[in-house]
């Protein structure tokens, strides 16, 4: 099989089915297709009873149908381990084709994506698989997830450099931002890795027009957009970079330990992972066994917000997020760090509490006392809470979440 190819029995497959579902499995009334219903019912998530769960910008939960897929998938590798797993395998293929379903949501071919296990291990995959050296420079912001930058970390202890410019949750304007990467860019930068929205502040960031930036000096450009696939759209040839990297487990709602990277064919020559070594297939002799039915999950949750609609979802979580911030302003002593409004805007919404309030000590009383979870920003960035409604919340849970606050920040 070639380097970037699937097998034949692969494509044949592919090509005979009608549907995509058809390709998979997905035969009329079975688990399978349930699993790609576009919006399940409240009651197809697992949350324990009276549960407000409003931080999904940490972990997303997975439908009940998804993981009933994967059930399925276990039952069928264990009857027949090596044949399901290996070559034309049927299971084997259903895992490989999961990737069509990855590539029809973002606007890609199936052979430019790699599954991987999260975010973090996508990034670390890219930037162990570039061709990078000393004096080479790396441009990202001081803004990024860890996982985001560990990779890049790690070449910095091997005489690569990492340059970090600011970002301040008061940076609202998206062609300043550009501006002070375009001033930070030097001829040895070889690279610009950025999240597409930023985790602390939920901010969405202008990665089409640093892309551009990036290609009109010929300088590569990795997004990091852990916080962007699945309550937004993402359409990675749109975006313009060289590599997308994302979690199918937060707003995915996929399979706990799934991720993917997306590599630009134009991008080869300088990212070759080792992974590519023997293939793109999800399993390769390169790339180890991997979890077939991890990787059958993520492909259906990947279907399941196709037929949704990105758009549809983005105008749902916007609404809850609207009511949030609205509600957490006027609690007293919470202050904002996430825009009220505008193009930056995105389900996410962190406020500062005051120095009185601990932020770990108010995410336990929430949790313990009223059932609601909702995520402590960590120390570094600010004492504050993030809250990030998704699509199984409605409005109750906001404001049963924003009366809960108010009784433990203010007591009333």
């Amino acid at each position: 099989m070639s380097r970037r190819g699937m097998s034949d029995q692969t494509r044949r497959t592919l090509l005979a089915a009608p549907t995509l579902a058809a390709a998979l499995g997905l035969a009329r009334g079975s688990t399978a297709l349930a699993a790609a219903r576009p919006t399940p019912p409240r009651a197809d998530y697992g949350f324990t009873p009276g549960l407000t769960y409003l931080n999904t910008a940490s972990l997303g939960p997975t439908p009940r149908p998804i993981r009933d897929l994967m059930d399925e998938a276990w039952n069928e590798l264990e009857t027949n381990p090596v044949y399901e797993t290996y070559g034309d395998g049927p299971l084997n293929l259903r895992a490989d084709a999961a990737r069509a379903q990855l590539a029809a949501l973002l606007g890609c071919a199936a052979d430019d994506l790699l599954v991987t296990r999260s975010t973090t291990d996508a990034m670390n995959t890219l930037a162990l698989g570039m061709r990078l050296g000393p004096g080479d420079r790396v441009l990202t912001t001081d803004q990024e997830h860890e996982g985001a930058v560990y990779g890049w970390d790690h070449l910095a202890r091997h005489g690569v450099a990492v340059d970090v410019i600011p970002i301040g949750p008061k940076d609202l304007d998206p062609a300043a931002i550009v501006r002070r990467f375009e001033a930070a860019c030097t001829p040895a930068t070889r690279v610009i890795s950025v999240s597409q929205v930023i985790t602390t502040t939920g901010h969405l960031m202008p990665v089409a027009e640093i892309a551009a930036l990036a290609r009109a000096r010929g300088i590569f450009c990795a997004v990091d957009g852990a916080q962007a696939l699945g309550q937004l759209p993402v359409d990675v040839k749109a975006i313009g970079c060289q590599a997308y990297a994302a979690p199918g487990h937060k707003w995915l709602m996929g399979p706990k330990g799934t991720g993917f990277l997306y590599l630009s064919p134009d991008a080869l020559d300088r990212a070759q992972p080792v992974q590519l070594e023997a293939g793109h297939r999800f399993i390769s002799n390169s790339a180890g066994t991997g979890c077939l039915p991890l990787a059958i999950g993520l492909g259906a949750a990947a279907e399941a917000l196709r037929q949704r609609g990105p758009a549809n979802v983005r105008a749902r979580v916007l609404a809850l997020r609207r009511q949030a911030y609205e509600g957490l302003a006027a609690i007293p002593g919470l202050t904002p760090e996430s825009a009220e409004d505008g193009a930056m805007i995105t389900a996410m919404v962190a406020f500062h509490l005051p120095p009185a309030i601990d932020a770990n000590d108010l995410r336990q009383a929430l949790r313990l006392k009223h059932q609601v979870i909702i995520k402590k920003v960590e120390p570094r960035w600010f004492n504050g809470i993030r809250l990030s409604p998704h699509i199984f919340n409605d409005e109750a849970d906001v404001d049963r979440a924003l009366w809960a606050i108010r009784r433990e920040a203010v007591g009333g």
